[in-house]
């Protein structure tokens, strides 16, 4: 973390807006999926890791139920709420007329109050933010900052929670008072990863295995490469794909897709044919189905050793989200074949879709050329230059 943004920043910059020190510092990290896209919801598998971009808070707790949010990254000033009159707004978002970014915080204070851990007129706070997290960039930057959200509060008010709680009250923040039908996985990543590891996780239960992620001492590299673009697309898309999964799940019967076994994947596409379902549906199953099962590959690959082969598992899945998932687009589509083109060990889009970004598995050798070839190919296509940055397994939420 550099002294640009550190807890000495934050700390001045929470003296700034509100006249006081804080009583304390706090971080919490995006993240970046390595494997399992879209299956969360599904009860499924996921494999994130931390990055070390970080959301941080500088906060300190109120005792008159007055919760005052200022973000250093967000032009404006303080936003001012109650605890107690804190609604998500019906046919609309939480955040309401108070601003898109302060909805966040603001609903993982209602659902810590509606879980009956911030009571009387205590659970107010003041909030100070400062992020490096790249917004629209599909590296969770909304989870990071509910999830620091809640991190702080839990130690200001020594509520007690552990981590992966903690995650699932910042998860039905961002879906019942934001109003995003996120799953599980952005809020444990960035609540429950260790450092030099990606988190291997079971949606359904909440189980999960560090498991050893050390590229560097195989001379490899993990290329996050940020588009720069966010199709709008993305917002009713992600919904649409959620409920066609549920409808699909209810015509077979189960629980949720993850119960589809991979073995018996063609039946049960025959069955949905025969049931009525449309092939778009058909092929958002086969997307999830076929995605557990590589989760499954590349954690059997990587706990072997065998790290460089989970290139080519991380391709394949890239053609599932763009052929079966339909959420990819034209940019990290040219990611994927540039860099695959130009040497790498592997590549595929990461995060929610439509935008954001591409991950891409290379020889530390290569880094530089995969790079300058996706640069000059983004500039060919008459499309602004990409960010690219490695990702560095990193560790999860706490206070500095």
């Amino acid at each position: 973390m550099t002294d640009e943004h550190g807890p000495g920043r934050v700390t001045a910059g929470f003296h700034e807006v509100y006249g006081t020190e804080p009583g304390g510092v706090w971080a919490a990290p995006g993240r970046v999926n390595l494997i399992g896209e879209h299956t969360d919801y599904n009860d499924g598998f996921v494999m994130p890791l931390a990055l070390p971009h970080t959301c941080l808070a500088a906060a300190s707790p109120r005792a008159d139920g007055v919760l005052r949010l200022h973000s250093g990254d967000v032009p404006g000033g303080v936003v001012e709420l109650r605890v107690e009159e804190l609604a998500p707004v019906a046919g609309g978002t939480g955040g309401g007329d108070r601003g898109g970014w302060a909805a966040y915080p603001a609903g993982v204070v209602w659902a810590l109050r509606e879980a009956g851990l911030l009571t009387g007129p205590a659970g107010g706070a003041e909030l100070y933010f400062e992020s490096t997290v790249p917004t629209g960039a599909g590296l969770s930057s909304s989870a990071a900052l509910e999830v620091v959200t809640a991190t702080a509060l839990n130690d200001l008010y020594g509520l007690g929670l552990t981590p992966p709680r903690i995650a699932q009250l910042c998860q039905r923040a961002e879906n019942a008072f934001v109003g995003v039908p996120c799953g599980i996985m952005d809020q444990m990543a960035s609540a429950c990863c260790t450092e030099g590891h990606a988190l291997f996780l079971d949606a359904r239960d909440l189980t999960q295995r560090q498991v050893p992620f050390d590229l560097a001492a195989e001379g490899l590299r993990l290329l996050v490469v940020d588009t720069r673009v966010k199709h709008e697309l993305g917002d009713g898309a992600y919904a649409s794909r959620r409920a066609a999964c549920e409808a699909a799940a209810r015509a077979l019967g189960v629980r949720a897709l993850r119960d589809v076994p991979f073995e018996g994947l063609d039946a049960t596409l025959a069955e949905l044919e025969r049931l009525g379902c449309d092939a778009a549906t058909r092929r958002r199953v086969r997307h999830v189905v076929t995605e557990d099962r590589r989760v499954e590959e590349v954690i059997a690959r990587l706990d072997a050793g065998d790290t460089r082969s989970i290139g080519p598992v991380l391709t394949a899945g890239h053609a599932s989200c763009r052929d079966d998932f339909e959420i990819s687009c034209d940019e990290l589509d040219l990611v994927v074949e540039t860099a695959n083109a130009a040497g790498a060990l592997g590549a595929r889009m990461t995060g929610g879709g439509f935008g954001g970004s591409a991950i891409v598995l290379v020889a530390e050798a290569d880094a530089e050329a995969v790079s300058k070839a996706v640069t000059e190919a983004f500039g060919a296509a008459g499309h602004r230059a990409p960010r690219i940055f490695p990702a560095v397994p990193s560790a999860g939420a706490g206070r500095l």
